[in-house]
């Protein structure tokens, strides 16, 4: 039978729980145990999919096709597993489903109500992980304890725990210390409140972990042992890490936590050190060098809109042991002005939906093509890069995406980008979409071939538009490299130029399957281009 190991939060939002569970899961996996990751996130939403990077950060994409929250990129990239639809709920999936139990008489006419309907599915949802065979299943709860929305969640849980029984179900609180610097204090009582609230529900919580600026003194410590009702031993201070968010597995091995997750389930395993984890660190702390990497996006003000591509190219300067210093640029920005771009050695064009920022980022590519500078474009950056040298390059002075023909009010004169024609007559939100994990076969020659090492590959999507293949000869005969394409539908999914240091783009979003003890290929090449480039 499966473990569960449920993750809470108190006092504030934001305090890294997808991170701290995430971590969990790495230490779990070092100690040999199979596990699966799972998010319930309380909002409305069915999934996260139509939510705007200003609400909600980046929509991760698992290789089934799922559209989830950002944390299961944390999951993935510490813990080395594939996420799936599976592993991600929200409280929208969940009123969905049951409404339309309700519609279809699966009820048989009776009343549908918060307990047993709404918490007996989210059970039911959760419990599907268990097919899967996991030695352990580490869920983590959206929100904060006391939001009026995660109350049901809270609730499906504590059942949840009562149904498997202690020895089965775990219970991890994370929660803030704050420090208070006018009284030079640190203050204890809002995660003692926290705690009580969860004990209210009906949970009582094994492990409290305290998040803290500043550390812990053994007092702090015996005072929330004692209110929080937990041995000493079990509470935690995860204190704010100087260098990089990649210590936390070791800052929790270091304290314990997956000895106490172990006891708890009595489960034998031998300690084992995190070698790769110890090594990646001591990288991070000695690089070699520093190497600047310019991303063009239009939501450059916001980190975590583009939260995995700026992991990405952190990994890829662990693989060459150098700091990746990410410079942001406000794609707006560079229409007029694209020789801000000089300051870089490397370009990076996000994906990205709309054409605000468009023209910025076809300048930034043609910036990059003409002053070869490595340049990698990432889904709408391998269209930006199409259209950038459809125009100067092929002379189609109008050649654009019909993704921007109802925008601008024009049709485009010749649209080198645009939907496959047996997507159009699809009108729903959504079902143009081409999501998930989609194969890819590399031609001879190649950058892209020479980065993964292999002719077959598979990256996940998440877009509606493509190169139109009626361009194709004409791009190629000017001299565009089609280094990839799609074997089932026949599509452009990666190009290059012969004539430049390093010019790669990709219809898919690469940087979802990197880790930092595992950089993408993409990323890791690219790196050590802009890393040239530099020298």
């Amino acid at each position: 039978m499966a473990k569960y190991l449920i993750v809470t939060g108190g006092v504030v939002s934001s305090l890294g729980k997808g991170i701290t569970a995430a971590s969990i899961g790495r230490l779990l996996i070092n100690r040999g145990l199979n596990i699966r990751m799972l998010k319930l996130d309380p909002y409305l939403n069915v999934d996260p999919g139509t939510m705007s990077p200003y609400q909600h950060g980046e929509v991760y994409v698992t290789d089934d096709g799922a559209e989830t929250d950002l944390d299961l990129g944390h999951y993935e990239r510490y813990t080395g597993q594939p996420t799936s639809q599976k592993s991600n709920i929200t409280a929208g999936r969940i009123y969905w489903d049951v409404l339309h139990k309700e519609r279809r008489g699966d009820y048989l006419g009776g009343t549908v109500q918060m307990i047993p309907h709404i918490s007996n599915e989210i059970k039911f949802k959760i419990r599907q992980l268990e097919a899967e065979n996991p030695d352990v299943i580490v869920i983590e709860l959206g929100g904060t304890v006391g939001d009026i929305e995660g109350l049901i969640f809270l609730e499906a849980l504590r059942q949840l725990g009562a149904e498997v029984g202690r020895d089965n179900s775990m219970y991890i609180h994370l929660t803030y210390v704050p420090y208070i610097r006018a009284a030079g204090e640190v203050k204890t009582k809002p995660t003692q409140q926290s705690v009580a609230k969860l004990r209210e529900i009906g949970i009582l919580p094994h492990v409290i972990v305290c998040r803290t600026e500043v550390d812990l003194t053994e007092e702090h410590i015996d005072k929330l042992a004692m209110f929080c009702n937990v041995p000493k031993e079990c509470v935690i201070v995860e204190k704010d890490v100087e260098t990089s968010i990649y210590e936390i597995p070791l800052v929790l091995a270091e304290q314990g936590v997956d000895e106490l997750i172990l006891n708890h389930f009595r489960i034998a395993r031998p300690t084992r050190p995190l070698k790769d984890w110890q090594k990646l660190i001591s990288i991070i702390k000695n690089p070699q060098g520093k190497v600047r990497i310019g991303v063009v996006g239009k939501y450059s003000e916001l980190q975590d809109a583009y939260k995995s591509i700026y992991e990405a190219l952190y990994h890829g300067g662990y693989a060459a042991e150098y700091e990746v210093e990410i410079v942001k640029f406000n794609a707006e920005e560079i229409e007029t002005n694209p020789e801000i771009l000089k300051t870089v050695a490397g370009i990076l064009i996000p994906g990205g939906f709309g054409s605000r920022g468009m023209e910025g980022k076809i300048r930034a590519a043609q910036y990059a093509r003409e002053n070869k500078i490595p340049f990698l474009g990432i889904c709408l950056g391998l269209q930006c890069a199409v259209i950038e040298f459809a125009r100067n390059v092929c002379g189609l002075a109008g050649a654009n995406s019909t993704e921007f023909d109802e925008e601008r009010g024009v049709k485009t004169e010749d649209p080198v980008v645009c939907l496959l024609e047996e997507q159009r007559a699809v009108t729903q939100k959504g079902g143009t979409m081409r999501l998930g994990a989609c194969p890819c076969v590399l031609e001879k020659g190649t950058k892209a071939l020479a980065a993964y090492g292999e002719k077959k590959i598979s990256e996940r999507h998440r877009h509606r538009y493509e190169v139109n293949n009626h361009y194709r000869e004409q791009l190629e005969k000017n001299g565009l490299i089609i280094s990839g394409i799609n074997p089932d539908i026949g599509v452009v999914e990666m190009i290059e130029l012969p004539d430049h240091p390093w010019y790669v783009a990709t219809q898919a979003h690469p940087e979802l399957k990197s880790q930092p003890v595992l950089p993408h290929p993409l990323f890791r090449d690219f790196v050590a281009a802009a890393i040239k480039n530099s020298l």
